[in-house]
């Protein structure tokens, strides 16, 4: 079985339908699009709803009476399915207009280029994206198609390629498991979008976690032992307040058992302050 025949079950021709395996050339982007995938279906539709200048044209005839079938790149000559969305309608899109898009702001934020001041178009169509519910919903995030090279082309048309179901995944690879906490380390931006099962895991560990601040190399000490463990910003810290949080980089230092009293991991903090030499004026730590 195949793409196609998914396709076809549906009563879709697949000449009406062009397949798109998004795999951002920015890192930080590409990271954290299956999380966007997942927990906010709104800002990855509009990572898709403009496009380079080629496949702007092929979507913009196929308006009214094409699809696209959205994918993001899960491993070499794979892709890991997202939904099937109908082509609507487009309308023109000024570069100002496209950076006042509350959805395009957030994903600058991750170093997406978009609407580029390099790109000589004047304006760009904008597509109205209608998200199928009855194509395969339970599907996202778990069909993996085999994608057929050459590797760079990442958009197809679906009745020219065959495209094999690779498999069908127990669980969403969009909002895998939590890694090692020695191996977490996370942007400021990354915090909002974190997956339910990421969060999950952090709001029952215990432990100390770090904030470094890019601007100028200071750190922050903190301790999470309360019931919501993420850590959050300032956390009330006065001198993490006057700073930009968009340049904080969080990671933890050292877990403890759930169980520890909580004055104990108080105690740990100000050992770890004092290893780090974290406090004011060396430091962000205000006590």
């Amino acid at each position: 079985m195949n793409l196609n025949d998914l396709i076809e079950d549906h009563a879709i021709s697949p000449e009406q339908v062009l397949v798109l395996r998004h795999r951002p050339h920015e890192p930080e982007l590409n990271k954290v699009l299956p999380w966007l995938a997942a927990e906010r279906p709104e800002v990855f539709n509009a990572y898709q709803q403009t496009q380079g200048e080629k496949l702007q044209g092929v979507m913009q005839r196929m308006e009214g009476t094409g699809y696209v079938a959205s994918f993001i790149g899960h491993e070499p000559g794979r892709a890991l399915f997202i939904g099937l969305y109908s082509i609507e309608s487009s309308r023109a899109m000024t570069r100002e207009e496209f950076w006042q898009v509350p959805a395009y702001i957030e994903m600058r934020a991750f170093g997406m280029r978009g609407f580029a001041e390099d790109d000589p178009r004047a304006s760009i169509l904008w597509f109205d994206l209608e998200l199928r519910s009855d194509f395969y919903p339970h599907w996202k995030g778990k069909l993996i198609v085999d994608w057929p090279p050459p590797e760079r082309s990442w958009w197809r048309r679906a009745h020219r390629n065959v495209m094999p179901i690779h498999a069908i995944l127990e669980d969403s690879a969009l909002d895998s498991s939590i890694p090692e906490w020695t191996e977490i380390v996370l942007r400021w931006e990354e915090l909002g979008v974190l997956p339910k099962r990421w969060r999950s895991a952090l709001s029952q560990w215990r432990g100390i976690y770090y904030i470094h601040d890019e601007t100028d190399g200071k750190g922050y000490v903190g301790s999470a032992c309360g019931e919501d463990n993420a850590p959050r910003g300032h956390g009330g810290n006065r001198l993490l307040r006057q700073r930009d949080p968009r340049r904080f980089r969080f990671s933890i230092l050292q877990r403890v058992s759930p169980d520890m009293d909580a004055r104990d991991v108080i105690r740990l903090e100000a050992s770890w302050k004092e290893r780090l030499h974290s406090r004011s004026p060396s430091g962000l730590s205000d006590n």
